[in-house]
């Protein structure tokens, strides 16, 4: 193994309340390189919500499969656990490549246990490991119960996840990419800290940036944030922004509103949103994403924006109907 630098410079200060570092150079030891790595990724779909969710799920198993990647990832929010969402979960079943799921927060809607929809879904665990072309990918499950509780969904990792997670990192010498439904760094992740400090820690004694990246959905987002090192990625949802009730429009035709009643909250994408990632021997990671429009008013000329202001990101994250096409070197940012 021999020395290379690792400069990080331009990086936004402060990003969702959290700091992030920027060091002038760090000298690291980095192993044997990986193969490269391409996969299909996608996130909240949300099945149980969009009218023509199985057509958009049919255009990225085309894409995905007209690509000839080595695998594909969807981040969660795909469909509740039940008989009538066994044909949509078909489509999704028929790429004939390593298929990964991430456990969403809507996934166990209707009252359905994580049990029960890692059983559905033909996960082998809520949390999980898997190596693929000297990569070491983690999927992890963002929707351990608060301590204490907080109103709305769980949106957090308990410390025996954590703990797990340590023993796991600690076991490789690969490069690692971490998937999760919720992201780490949007402020309100339980056992944030706690995750940050032990990826520091592996990295620091690996003595190389060893975590690569971190994948992430929910937030129907798109951004690309880097903290000590480490790209934080998010995908924006294959289907929609979610706005709420103050900002409900009707934007398709009144059979669709009374079959999918939760759409007018949404400002929906007119066509698929997914990605497709390259992951170079060097760490590189060359993000191939796809533009659509609005489905009707936008966020923006619905007042949306203006209004919540406060609560959306900066630093680069935006509300587009979009995934962005981004080549992230992990030696110049």
């Amino acid at each position: 193994m021999s020395p290379v630098p690792c400069s990080f410079r331009g990086i936004s200060p402060v990003y969702g309340g959290r700091k992030v570092h920027r060091p002038d150079t760090v000298w690291f030891s980095m192993p044997d390189q990986p193969l490269p790595l391409t996969f299909a990724i996608c996130a909240d779909i949300h099945h149980d919500i969009m009218h023509d969710a199985p057509e958009r799920l049919s255009r990225f198993v085309q894409a995905a499969a007209e690509a000839e990647v080595d695998m594909a990832v969807q981040l969660g929010d795909f469909c509740q656990p039940k008989e009538a969402n066994r044909p949509f979960l078909e489509i999704w079943e028929r790429l004939a490549i390593q298929r990964y799921n991430v456990l969403g927060n809507h996934d166990m809607d209707g009252g359905a246990t994580r049990e029960q929809t890692v059983a559905y879904m033909s996960m082998p665990a809520r949390y999980y490991t898997f190596d693929l072309r000297g990569w070491h990918c983690v999927v992890l499950d963002g929707n351990d119960p608060d301590d204490p509780p907080k109103p709305g969904y769980p949106c957090g990792m308990a410390a025996d996840q954590i703990e797990w997670l340590r023993t796991d990192l600690r076991r490789t010498d690969l490069p690692v990419l971490l998937f999760i439904h919720q992201a780490l760094d949007r402020g309100d992740f339980g056992g944030a800290d706690d995750v940050f400090a032990l990826l520091n820690e592996i990295n620091r004694a690996a003595g190389w940036q060893q975590i690569v990246a971190v994948f992430s959905g929910h937030h129907h987002l798109d951004y690309a944030n880097l903290i000590d090192g480490i790209w934080h990625i998010q995908i924006n949802s294959m289907s929609n922004y979610w706005m709420g009730d103050d900002f409900k429009h009707v934007r398709y035709d009144d059979e669709i509103d009374a079959a999918y009643p939760y759409i007018k909250y949404t400002a929906p994408y007119r066509g698929p949103l997914f990605a497709m990632v390259r992951l170079q021997p060097d760490r590189s990671i060359h993000v191939d994403g796809f533009d659509s429009q609005w489905v009707g008013p936008s966020p923006a000329e619905l007042g949306y924006v203006s209004a919540h202001g406060a609560r959306l990101p900066e630093s680069g994250a935006s509300v587009r109907p979009g995934i962005s096409t981004r080549v992230l070197i992990p030696e110049a940012p």
